[in-house]
């Protein structure tokens, strides 16, 4: 498994008074409503999708961003994006911060993520992961074959697959160095020439007077208490989802230079767009 990132203290979340309880409970049974009744609606359209089109999926993606654009929309997040999401074949590249990045990320293009095989036995998460095409990656090397394979169908099949190379999430406020293993299926000879890759930078603006951190999600941070925290304000902050100049794989000698192109990306567009302390 890849190391937690878990530095320094966690941010003070402000106290939840009264008036917040009842945001946290309009928005978040609005969000429950909208989140797992857009999964019902799916999973009932995947029935007859699956059987005419296989992996290709024409309508549930647009399903799933409705569903990720509403959800900020009920949260009160104000959703912005800078750029323009590439059209060609390939894969996308993100830093990451926060759960939210999962709402960010398909609200503003049609992806599929890619996510340790652990992701797919988490209650609820996991089904929404499974339902919504996540390419899952286990870390045996008795599949790696396989894996590569079904990576690699999935990204000629026009898929844009989205993974984050730090390796975890962060307090948002910087971006990790990039791993590099996952670049490595870019460069097999069926994908090199015909892929691009677009570094992605995924910005949060906390609300007026709280700590910088408040949407970031990373450590220790329990889920259920992180949530409370996210849906009780009375006014929110809001997330910025930068789209990069795509990299041709072609262009670039190996794993490694590629992967440093893309941080070097999502690292520029991430502290351009955040606040000067």
């Amino acid at each position: 498994m890849n190391p937690t990132w878990d530095k320094g203290s966690h941010p003070d979340m402000p106290a939840i008074g009264g008036a917040d309880w009842l945001r946290v409970g309009v928005r978040g049974s609005a969000l429950a409503l909208l989140v797992f009744g857009g999964l019902v609606i799916l999973l009932l359209t995947r029935l007859i999708e699956r059987p005419f089109y296989r992996v290709h999926r024409p309508v549930t993606p647009h399903i799933t961003q409705f569903v990720c654009r509403n959800a900020f929309r009920i949260l009160g997040i104000k959703f912005s994006v800078t750029g323009v999401p590439m059209t060609a074949r390939g894969a996308v590249v993100a830093n990451h911060s926060s759960w939210l990045d999962i709402f960010a990320l398909n609200a503003a293009k049609r992806v599929y993520f890619v996510s340790k095989a652990e992701v797919a036995a988490w209650p609820a998460i996991g089904w929404l992961a499974r339902a919504t095409g996540t390419v899952f990656i286990e870390r045996n090397p008795a599949r790696a074959r396989m894996q590569t394979e079904a990576f690699q169908n999935r990204l000629l099949a026009g898929h844009k697959l989205l993974f984050f190379p730090e390796g975890t999430s962060t307090d948002g406020q910087q971006v990790l160095p990039f791993k590099t293993t996952l670049f490595q299926a870019f460069f097999a000879p069926q994908l090199r020439d015909e892929i691009q890759v677009q570094p992605v930078a995924v910005i949060y603006h906390a609300p007026a007077g709280m700590d910088p951190r408040f949407y970031g999600w990373w450590g220790s941070m329990e889920f259920a208490a992180h949530l409370l925290a996210i849906l009780a304000p009375a006014r929110q902050g809001a997330v910025e989802v930068v789209y990069c100049t795509p990299l041709k794989v072609a262009d670039f000698e190996n794993r490694k230079a590629l992967a440093a192109a893309c941080e070097t990306a999502v690292r520029t567009a991430h502290g351009t767009a955040l606040p000067k302390a």
